[in-house]
């Protein structure tokens, strides 16, 4: 097994790089691949906790779960590029309606799955709660 160790002298010469991850998320765009069961309707749900976005008026980080339940055409999401475009939204301000209706605009550019069905459940702020729901149907 191999581990890497950096050093604090070697994390301050980084100094105002950007860390990988940073890199990852800003390069993070949704990637496919072949559905492994074409002609078969099945549901895929994924559970995204980590959601955030800044509010487009005061600043604020706004912070919700996103759920995404599809049924798969021909392409199927790859979850790791999936959380990498899910967190590039954390620098964003972007109003929670915006947020979540680019997701859905997003994925089914990506995927052009048959249904899916979005959610944002956004934490409660200021004695708000809200919750966004969007949809898209093939052929609809």
């Amino acid at each position: 097994m191999v581990v890497n160790e950096f050093s604090s002298h070697q994390l301050q010469e980084q100094g105002d790089e950007s860390k990988y991850g940073e890199r990852l998320i800003n390069e993070g765009h949704l990637i496919t691949f072949p559905n492994p069961r074409i002609g078969r309707r099945y549901e895929i749900q994924v559970t995204l906790p980590e959601f955030t976005c800044k509010c487009p008026f005061s600043g604020y980080p706004d912070f919700a779960t996103i759920y995404i339940t599809y049924i798969p055409n021909l392409r199927v999401v790859e979850l790791k590029a999936l959380k990498l475009y899910i967190n590039s939204y954390r620098d964003r301000y972007s109003s929670h309606e915006e947020s979540i209706n680019q997701i859905l605009d997003d994925f089914v550019a990506a995927c052009d799955p048959l249904e899916v069905r979005l959610k944002g459940d956004f934490t409660p702020r200021g004695n708000v709660h809200t919750v966004v729901e969007v949809g898209y149907k093939k052929g609809d």
